[in-house]
């Protein structure tokens, strides 16, 4: 069955840095195009950004591009986001999502102290 596992998340001051990862199995990883959406307490959950399988062309949301950078590894069956640059308002519960049957991972909390 897809399993999505995501890990990194944490604690961090505001100009600092996380990489999140997510931990696919069940599928062949690489034939998919995956996607990281966040959730802020109060907001609804917002589109961060998505690497599409197949080329590999990124998509950033505004609020994050130049930032964040969304990658993979096929070999490794894993998902990422390097965030630099945080800001207090990028806290959130970070999800990995597979479009493709809508599957989704149990979120990583991010918090971002000013």
């Amino acid at each position: 069955q897809v399993q999505l596992v995501e890990s990194g998340g944490g604690l961090v001051q505001s100009g600092g840095s996380l990489r999140l990862s997510c931990a696919a199995s069940g599928f062949t990883f690489r034939s998919y195009t995956m996607k990281w959406y966040r959730r802020a307490p109060g907001k609804e959950r917002e589109l961060v950004a998505a690497i599409f399988s197949p080329g590999g062309s990124t998509f950033y949301a505004g609020s994050v591009k130049g930032r964040f950078t969304i990658s993979r590894d096929n070999a490794k069956n894993t998902l990422y986001l390097q965030m630099n640059s945080l800001k207090p308002e990028d806290t959130a519960v970070y999800y990995c999502n597979r479009p493709t049957g809508d599957y989704w991972g149990q979120g990583t909390q991010v918090t971002v102290s000013s």
